[in-house]
């Protein structure tokens, strides 16, 4: 069977404002590379991806084109283009620079963890579901609390996931749905499964990601990736 046309669209707009650091936090160093080397490098090696659609802040995108696709050689970066300011307008800017595609992962590019593995894993669900979300189980007991900060609920731990990116979905089906949501209110939309949960009421498939798959945050996380890169 012939594959599907994979897009990747990296986000790197992020104002990173819980690092409190001049610099965003996906071009810190980590193992003497930018966080975000390492998410580009691993949809560059992937045969899956076919091209990759960086997105960052208008200011910053002469530095990624010489100082990250130029410098490390990621020949797939098709197009390095504005995001907005809100994460989902970042990605309907990367989804209008998608071409001729089937399938689009949307990765936080303050996420260097991606494997290869979890490519392979997200394209096989993918194909048969047309849209998936990398996650895991959480390892924590989870409450749900009320408007006054008193425990509401408690949720099985076994039916609770934290999510990661990539997320990732048949373009068609993405690209409508944020065409549709961006008519309404997107006020309280913290994910790309929530557009196509909200938008199509297509069932999304929980993938697993990976525990060490996590995000840049605080200063904290750089500490945890360093230690994860020596790993």
């Amino acid at each position: 069977m012939e594959q599907g046309r994979c897009t990747a669209i990296v986000l790197a707009a992020g104002q990173g404002k819980r690092m409190h650091s001049k610099i965003q936090k996906q071009f810190l160093e980590i193992g003497g590379k930018p966080v975000l080397y390492y998410s580009l490098h691993c949809f560059q090696e992937s045969p899956l991806i076919r091209d990759i659609i960086l997105v960052t802040g208008e200011e910053m995108i002469s530095y990624c084109e010489k100082e990250i696709v130029k410098k490390y050689g990621f020949s797939k970066v098709r197009k390095v283009t504005a995001g907005g300011k809100e994460r989902y307008d970042s990605v309907y800017a990367g989804l209008l620079c998608c071409q001729d595609t089937d399938y689009v992962y949307i990765h936080d590019g303050a996420r260097p963890f991606i494997t290869e593995e979890m490519v392979q894993r997200g394209y096989e669900a993918v194909k048969r579901t047309n849209a998936c979300v990398m996650g895991m189980p959480s390892k924590d007991t989870v409450k749900l609390a009320d408007s006054s900060g008193y425990v509401k609920e408690t949720p099985d731990r076994k039916i609770v996931w934290n999510i990661q990116t990539p997320q990732i979905f048949s373009y068609d089906l993405i690209r409508g749905a944020y065409e549709s949501i961006r008519k309404k209110d997107m006020t309280g939309v913290t994910d790309d499964a929530m557009v196509v949960e909200q938008e199509t009421g297509t069932k999304i498939l929980l993938v697993e990601g990976s525990y060490q798959n996590i995000k840049i945050t605080t200063p904290e996380d750089l500490a945890i990736a360093e230690a994860l890169l020596r790993y």
